[in-house]
């Protein structure tokens, strides 16, 4: 789903007054710093999600910055760490092509964070096995996943897709579901 021409930033700014900028907890100190640069921040990481998907959509047509915000409030919902929910805005993002692994490998965020993105991408030809069993496998992958299939499978978004789209991607959910214990 990405787009040619998407901003593929991230590059962490300093302030005008060249003080370190927080970074995910909102908190300063070195356990928030990627190599010698702070952490993006959740705002601007949704900042960075939107802009990227800017202009996509879903099946059903809705702006594609609504399933990240739907996937991130689901991972809160449930508990999930900042970097969960970090994870969560960019879970796409590669993917669909509208970031690079390139810019994920050097991007201002935790190691943590950078792995649960991993992880939730999908790559071309991959067996849905080894692609469930690559999210088990990553620390807190699990819980974006979750709430990604939650999403994506609620009725309400489903209904407005023609009954064939609707039955195939409410297979394929299930059995990523039941692949993942979920089901």
């Amino acid at each position: 789903m990405g787009q040619p021409g998407h901003e593929r930033t991230g590059q962490r700014r300093r302030g005008h007054s060249g003080q370190r900028r927080h970074g995910l907890t909102g908190q300063p100190g070195p356990a928030h710093q990627a190599g010698d640069r702070a952490l993006l921040t959740l705002s601007e990481i949704e900042a960075l999600a939107r802009r990227a998907h800017a202009g996509q959509t879903d099946k059903a047509g809705r702006p594609y910055a609504e399933h990240l915000a739907a996937v991130a409030g689901g991972v809160r919902e449930r508990g999930g760490s900042d970097e969960q929910i970090a994870a969560a805005w960019l879970h796409d993002a590669v993917e669909d092509g509208a970031l690079t692994p390139a810019w994920l490998a050097g991007a201002a965020l935790t190691a943590r964070t950078k792995a649960m993105v991993r992880a939730v991408t999908k790559r071309p030809g991959e067996p849905v096995e080894a692609y469930t069993a690559r999210i088990l496998a990553t620390p807190g992958a699990l819980l974006i996943k979750e709430a990604d299939l939650a999403h994506n499978a609620d009725p309400a978004r489903l209904a407005v897709l023609d009954a064939a789209t609707r039955e195939r991607l409410t297979v394929k959910y299930r059995r990523v579901r039941g692949l993942l214990g979920l089901a």
